[in-house]
């Protein structure tokens, strides 16, 4: 529960502070349960922190590439009755116990030395699906890379051992060598399509609902840019709706020669965030899909992934659009949109409401005018993920700013700079810096947010900031 009212929140005040060591980034989304905070971090280190209180209460090292899942809790087994589990940047998922931090077990998912687990593995009766993204695309500036051989999928567990069930590639065939490149590289396809954010459940048709992202290099095959649904116990794929064609990108076409860059290429129109299942009235239900596009889509699970409705809510692009997460209620979904440019740091940004039933936008609140424009990676981007709670919208920015909405009007009621230093629980020096990928944590009358993200040209920081109501 989230234990504020919108007229707690207004009262906010930070409570404790807690700094990553040796980090430039605070992006793991942290989890509350049983009075806890678990939370992973940049080197990899996994936390069990005291929710009230921020002190220590276990770390556990996994990969020190990096731990950027949010952790899901849940029914333990043997000596351990509750379990962690979480996956890191070499694709490796753990389960560790909740109490002591003892590991239980840790499975690779992929041999791919560039996959990564980034969407939090998704726990559901005794199995845990898990989301296969990469950073393949990234290795592509060299033209000595032999581009590219990833592809993505997801990967159900059995929670108690860690024994892999099925894996489901979003590309069926796997890639054989096609061209040469100008330095007589060999090239590699059909590649790319990974899974960067957490399924989404259906317990009703014991479905799995998952958003893709593009291919990496020519031929486009398999499921790049959809949404699929896949069956729970085999891995089975029910439906596909592909809903960008054409998609094809590295970050090779970022050179001034595109050397590369796969011929024709598309608009790196990723989906981040996972879909939205809700109930519309008289049985009929949607899934709400957004996009870096900055579309937002409704989809018809009962009727393959129909498209229903679609609505601009952002100018889109490699950073734009809908990136890491919106939220809805019963009525409205809440959309908070990047459109960053790194030419005109006060573009972008902005929260918008949109009705679920019939695709009116109800509100759309702009970004404030950063203040830190003088500060290299200012901007008025709204990339990190969407919180809603009754009466309330969090949705945080690359200034530095968390903001607090109406969740019937817009209006900003609450407004915190998280750009500054702190002193933390933990002693390690804190500083804040900007607000991408995770979300706010809003349980038991405490808002948890992390500040600082120096990766892709943001403000650094490493801090996760504890907020209560007169900060008691």
């Amino acid at each position: 529960m989230a234990g504020l009212t919108p007229e707690d929140v207004p009262r906010l005040k930070l409570k404790w502070a807690f700094a990553f060591p040796l980090s430039i980034a605070a992006w793991s989304q942290p989890v509350v349960a049983g009075g806890r905070v678990f939370v992973g971090s940049m080197p990899g280190v996994v936390y069990s922190l005291d929710a009230r209180s921020g002190c220590t209460y276990w770390t556990y090292q996994a990969s020190p590439t990096g731990v950027r899942s949010a952790i899901s809790v849940g029914e333990g087994f043997g000596a351990a009755r509750f379990a962690v589990y979480f996956g890191d940047l070499q694709a490796n998922v753990y389960a560790v116990d909740a109490m002591t931090g003892k590991e239980l077990w840790k499975t690779k998912v992929d041999d791919h030395p560039a996959a990564r687990i980034t969407g939090a593995p998704q726990l559901h009766e005794g199995r845990l699906y898990v989301p296969v993204a990469s950073f393949e695309e990234a290795y592509t500036v060299n033209l000595k890379y032999e581009c590219c051989t990833f592809r993505g999928s997801v990967v159900a567990l059995d929670a108690r051992s860690g024994r892999q069930l099925w894996k489901t590639y979003m590309i069926p065939r796997p890639p054989q060598p096609t061209t040469r490149n100008s330095a007589r590289t060999q090239l590699y396809g059909p590649s790319g399509v990974g899974i960067w954010a957490a399924p989404t459940v259906d317990a009703k048709r014991k479905l799995l609902y998952v958003a893709t992202g593009d291919n990496y290099s020519d031929p486009e095959e398999g499921h790049g840019d959809s949404v699929l649904a896949l069956e729970m116990s085999s891995g089975k794929i029910v439906w596909a709706q592909k809903l960008t064609e054409g998609d094809r990108w590295t970050a090779a076409c970022f050179s001034s020669d595109k050397l590369g860059c796969p011929k024709d290429a598309g608009p790196d129109h990723d989906f981040g965030s996972s879909p939205i299942l809700r109930e519309i009235g008289g049985g009929r239900r949607v899934l709400l899909a957004g996009q870096k596009s900055g579309m937002l889509h409704w989809l018809d699970p009962d009727r393959k992934g129909a498209i229903l409705r679609q609505v601009q809510v952002g100018k889109g692009g490699f950073l734009g659009g809908i990136e890491w997460g919106m939220a809805a209620d019963g009525e409205r979904s809440y959309v908070a949109i990047s459109d960053l440019d790194r030419n005109h740091a006060a573009a972008g940004g902005g929260v918008t409401a949109v009705q679920i039933a019939t695709g009116e936008k109800i509100w759309h609140a702009p970004a404030p005018k950063p203040a830190c424009l003088d500060q290299p990676g200012c901007s008025a981007a709204q990339p990190a993920a969407v919180t809603a709670i009754p009466g309330v919208v969090f949705a945080g920015s690359l200034d530095g700013h968390v903001r607090a909405y109406a969740s019937a009007t817009g209006k900003v009621i609450w407004d915190v700079e998280t750009r500054q230093m702190y002193h933390t629980v933990n002693g390690v020096p804190g500083n804040g810096g900007s607000l991408n990928a995770a979300g706010a944590t809003v349980v038991n009358g405490m808002v948890y947010v992390n500040s600082g993200y120096g990766i892709l040209g943001g403000m650094p920081g490493n801090v996760l900031l504890a907020f209560s109501v007169d900060g008691k």
